[in-house]
């Protein structure tokens, strides 16, 4: 076992490197993610990981035929940054050298790592992980990355690439302590387990 452990805000021992479901707790995840702020912290005001897990949950439950699973999922697709830090997109996809898996062979070492904690996050919640399968997921992240852009950042200093319409509704940022009741509301309702 590695002795690379962080200590949650639950007090338990958490491995990022070796994880293990047992040692994963949603009110963990909660909470780690209500004070995590996107953008590496460039928008105009704090706004939460939690809370744009609970805006992308939201927009996928709007679709049509949409499954308990792929819900499960949208609420818990960043969850693995509540044990590590949020690389900016541009970063993530280039951090050292290109490693090679069957499922996805052009991970990176950071995004490797990030996979591991997911599919055991996935071991311990139920929810099954399948990466980029989720095509709900994915454009929902994207809608509200498009609306998150509008709302939250400066005017750019050029357009954003290949992002989607945004939403209509103007987006006002939660506390963490919200974000942190809505995540965890949401993952009750949506019968998540919880240790």
């Amino acid at each position: 076992m590695s002795n690379g452990w962080i200590q949650t805000y639950t007090g338990k021992q958490f491995w990022p490197l070796d994880p293990r479901p047992a040692d994963v707790d949603l009110h963990d995840i909660a909470h780690a993610l209500s004070l995590k702020c996107r953008f590496g912290g460039h928008c105009k005001v704090f706004y939460s990981v939690a809370e744009h897990s609970v805006r992308v949950l939201r927009h996928v439950a709007k679709a049509d035929g949409v499954t308990d699973m792929e819900l499960k999922a949208a609420l818990l697709h960043d969850a693995a940054e509540a044990y590590l830090p949020d690389l900016l997109r541009p970063i993530k996809g280039r951090f050292g050298a290109a490693a090679k898996t069957a499922q996805e062979p052009n991970l990176s070492p950071f995004a490797e790592i990030e996979r591991r904690l997911q599919v055991c996050i996935g071991q311990a919640t139920d929810v099954l992980y399948l990466g980029s399968d989720w095509i709900a997921v994915k454009h929902a992240d994207d809608v509200l990355l498009a609306t998150e852009a509008r709302d939250l950042m400066g005017p750019p200093p050029e357009p954003w690439p290949s992002l989607p319409t945004p939403l209509p509704q103007v987006i006002v940022p939660w506390t963490p302590e919200q974000a942190k009741a809505w995540f965890l509301h949401e993952a009750s309702r949506l019968d998540l387990k919880v240790a």
